[in-house]
């Protein structure tokens, strides 16, 4: 009986989501019109002729393209104008679905849920008008219970109106650049304001228009829990406490008053309060530990960022119980743990989570997805790779990356989140005029995801100061709402943060020469594999650089498209073709993204307390501003990062020369060794040294110069000028004090007296890799571990490998044939070994994405040939398609004037 109750329960409560069903049609298109259509289009019986099939949560243009009425825009140059009619962001739609009300909301309230709609809404339900929504970001929650009846169908009706100002996108081309950003759209506030075109986006040409977020129905009680808010306290420096304090709107939907109690539970904490609720009102009640001792936990499990400590996570139970039944109940997943934003040593923010100071390493987000495609497996792979990248912080660039789903991953994931509201720079559109409706939209998404731990900074403006009646109730609104989280108003000013990149590549050299602490952007080109470019453009823009690269984003703007190539050619040597490009581009993605970082770690909490790189996620396929391709393949620029993101950390200064050992973690390092070795171009270990690291808990160690170009030479071996005047590699390791690695880098350099100068790397002669694969399975998830082994005497430089599918493989290797496997996660990557070296790698990926076939592992490199084991479970053979030889030299021409 006890067993009956529960499950009768459980389905009062259950939500039940509209995903399926649905059908949209241009409004112009259906018969119905006026103030009456509404509820025709929403009657149970109303016969569609010529809808489409929706997708929801999608936008129109989504649903359009599934349709087949308008080709991939994010591929190639579909998205042109004579392809995809811009008009589509100035057409409101329908959208309709008849959904089964649960049986087991009868004798309770029935509840429809919109979660996000983009820009406006009217929303029916079997005949009745129920009212509107209106910007992107506030949800929709509207009482059916007077209109349905459970067990009995019900038609839902939406039509969708545009944003007011859509303005006209500029087209991104070879000839024009990427031309202006943003415009008129700003106007409007609360949307996804990206979609009018940036310089890493073209206009899309619904402007995201549609049911973009989950729609849900759900069931309650006379009393209703609304917005409730998770707070926690530590007695820093002490962590073997913490104090939770947990309030809650209670609202009564009824004309009679209500009691009962509030009930909360998390691991072996259970509290209740008794509350009486007088009719169609609401009150504030709140449990902390002042007045429940049960709520001052001691030894909590505690929330970290990424790196420094475990994502501990308790589920709350909130229920709000009437005669042994709960009229209300929600589960919200917290974190205990403490933020703050101010050492005694510095002016400059600095972010310290349970008293540990943070090096904040991290990456803007402009969108989640140019068409908001977002479901949540897509979303996971985004953030797991930042972790994998050993970032800690994501910033959510004009709060256009806000879902349910993002938030609790990065929870999930340990990172951090810098979240903005909706306000571009003032350069790139007006402030918004529809006050209220920005500020409710902002209201909302506080109140909706303030319980994330991941949470660290609500930011107000991208590059500028919100106007004084903005910021003036976004103050207010904080005090309110968020007791414990820092409001930075603009995210270029302000107790050392600084924006305006630059955003083009550059020497490693230079990224050291800074004066801003808090560096909220900084970003170079970011070219990813030639697989990635051969499936995002038409095989006639595969060895030209025209207006297909351009609407990826190569081109004249910020990031300096237009002058890249020859910046690459003048460092590495001529282009000789696609191949060629992406090869040395892989050396220049991986040189400028760790310098990026390292050139921060240089100088760490000394000022440098975060840098966060434009951009580290790509709305559509690209060539800039990116650690991972669209499609999920990471190039080098990835594993750059990750490599100088290491919570202990060996570097070279690139600007100074100094050997210098990032120690992020809050313990003094005693007694590690760090070692140097220098090899020639011929690979060959000309001379090496040992330096003993003893140093402070979260700071940059120096240990004095050692680079050959500053000083280096005349200490150590009267060879050494001969060897620096070709092209040469430092090999850095650092052992703790029982002799376990603890982390390795690795440079090739320029000769003395010519940096930047890297021609010579094509005096290295091939390396052949013995390599050799195992594979095991386990919970759908397949784990490739490849052994390399460097037996030559050339050095391996940029060793990349990549996880194919095939029944077979051929003797000499894979070629495009084979397909990748995709999404995949790389223990490293792009890597470099000595003579004599060995390394291994782990590969993960889910079961299922290879789709029945048998593995392979591809590998390419700078020189990079293969051994394949006999005795290898898992074949490891050369990638084809990504050597130089196996396609006609074309040098790459650059030719405008390509589209139309």
């Amino acid at each position: 009986m006890v067993s009956n109750q529960r499950a009768v329960a459980a389905a009062q409560q259950e939500q039940v989501q509209v995903n399926s069903g649905w059908e949209l049609q241009d409004a112009a298109k259906v018969a119905q019109t006026g103030a009456g259509a509404g509820a025709v289009i929403s009657s149970v019986g109303y016969k569609t002729k010529d809808w489409y099939p929706a997708v929801v949560p999608g936008t129109v243009l989504t649903t359009l393209v599934k349709n087949g009425v308008y080709p991939e825009p994010l591929y190639g140059e579909n998205n042109r104008p004579d392809r995809i009619p811009d008009s589509l962001s100035r057409a409101s739609y329908w959208y309709r679905t008849v959904v089964e009300i649960p049986a087991a909301y009868k004798g309770r309230r029935t509840w429809l849920n919109l979660d996000g709609i983009n820009f406006s809404a009217q929303v029916w339900v079997n005949k009745t008008y129920l009212g509107t929504m209106k910007g992107a970001f506030k949800r929709g929650i509207f009482d059916v219970s007077e209109y349905v009846m459970p067990g009995q169908k019900a038609a839902i009706a939406v039509l969708v109106t545009p944003q007011p100002h859509p303005g006209d996108p500029h087209e991104h081309t070879i000839a024009d650049g990427m031309v202006t950003n943003g415009g008129i759209t700003a106007i409007d506030g609360p949307t996804f304001l990206s979609t009018i075109g940036w310089d890493w986006l073209p206009g899309i040409r619904d402007r995201d228009s549609g049911i973009w977020n989950k729609v849900f129905l759900s069931s309650t009680g006379p009393v209703v829990i609304k917005d409730p808010l998770i707070t926690t306290d530590l007695p820093l420096p002490r962590t073997d406490s913490a104090d939770i304090a947990i309030a809650t709107t209670l609202e009564n939907v009824t004309d009679t008053p209500q009691k009962g109690g509030l009930h909360a539970s998390f691991g072996d904490v259970a509290v209740d309060k008794q509350v009486e609720i007088a009719p169609h009102s609401s009150q504030v009640v709140t449990l902390d530990s002042k007045t429940f001792t049960a709520l001052h936990m001691m030894n909590p499990k505690l929330w970290w960022p990424n790196g420094y400590g475990p994502q501990n996570l308790y589920a709350l139970r909130l229920s709000f119980d009437q005669g042994g039944n709960a009229s209300d109940s929600q589960t919200l997943s917290f974190g205990v743990r403490k933020i703050t934003y101010s050492v005694p040593d510095s002016e400059n923010l600095t972010i310290s989570v349970n008293g540990v100071r943070v090096f904040i390493r991290g990456g803007d987000w402009g969108l989640d997805e140019g068409m908001k495609r977002i479901p949540r497996e897509r979303l996971e792979a985004q953030i797991k790779m930042h972790q994998l990248a050993n970032m800690n912080l994501i910033r959510n660039w004009v709060g256009q990356s806000t879902s349910e789903d993002f938030y609790e991953l990065c929870d999930k994931y340990g990172i951090l989140l810098w979240d903005e509201f909706f306000q571009p720079n003032p350069s790139d559109g007006p402030d918004p005029t529809d006050l209220p409706t920005y500020m409710a939209n902002v209201r909302d998404k506080i109140l909706r995801y303030r319980n994330h731990p991941s949470i660290a900074v609500w930011c107000a403006r991208n590059e500028g100061f919100p106007p004084k009646e903005i910021d003036d109730q976004l103050r207010v609104l904080m005090a309110e709402l968020e007791p414990t989280r820092r409001y930075q108003p603009s995210s270029t000013s302000g107790a050392g943060v600084n924006s305006g990149g630059p955003y083009r590549w550059r020497a490693p050299h230079e990224y050291y020469a800074y004066s801003e602490a808090f560096k909220t952007e900084i970003g170079s080109s970011s070219i990813p594999t030639i697989e990635s470019i051969h499936g995002m453009l038409d095989q006639k823009d595969w060895e030209r650089i025209d207006d297909a690269w351009a609407e990826h984003d190569l081109a004249r703007g910020a990031s300096a498209g237009d002058t890249y190539p020859a910046t690459l050619a003048a460092r590495y040597g001529k282009v000789a073709n696609l191949a060629d490009f992406v090869r040395k581009s892989q050396l220049a993605n991986y040189e400028a993204y760790r310098a990026m970082y390292e050139g921060r770690n240089a100088k760490l909490f000394n000022p440098a307390t975060a840098v966060i790189t434009w951009m580290s996620n790509p709305a559509q396929p690209s060539f800039v501003w990116q650690l991972y391709h669209y499609d999920f393949e990471p190039n080098s620029a990835l594993f750059a990062v990750k490599k100088s993101g290491e919570m202990v950390h060996i570097q070279l200064n690139e600007a100074s020369g100094s050997l210098q050992v990032i120690n992020n973690r809050p313990e003094i390092l005693k007694g590690a060794m760090a070692h140097v070795a220098v090899y020639d171009i011929q690979g060959a270990l000309k001379f090496e040294h040992d330096f003993p690291v003893t140093g402070p808990a979260s700071a940059a160690i120096d240990l004095g110069q050692i680079d050959p170009h500053g000083g280096f030479c005349e200490g150590w071996d009267p060879k050494c000028k001969e060897v620096m005047s070709n092209v040469h590699f430092l090999k850095l390791t650092l052992k703790d004090s029982a002799s376990r690695l603890l982390s390795e880098n690795f440079y090739w350099r320029g000769p003395m007296g010519h940096l930047d100068d890297l021609t010579g790397l094509d005096q290295l002669k091939p390396a052949a890799l013995e390599a050799s694969a195992s594979r095991a399975d386990a919970e759908g998830t397949t784990r490739i571990t490849v052994s390399l082994h460097n037996p030559g005497t050339s050095i391996a430089l940029m060793t990349h490998l990549q996880l194919r599918r095939s029944d077979s493989a051929g003797a000499t290797g894979v070629d495009a044939s084979n397909a990748r496997v995709l999404p995949v996660f790389y223990s490293d990557n792009y890597v470099s070994l000595v003579p004599g070296e060995t390394r291994t790698v782990t590969i993960e990926a889910a079961t299922a994405n290879l789709k029945g076939k048998a593995p392979i592992v591809a590998m390419d490199g700078w020189n990079i040939a293969v051994q394949n084991s006999s005795s290898s479970e898992v074949p490891v053979v050369l990638n084809v398609n990504a050597q130089v030889d196996h396609w006609p030299v074309t040098n790459l021409p650059i030719v405008a004037h390509t589209w139309k």
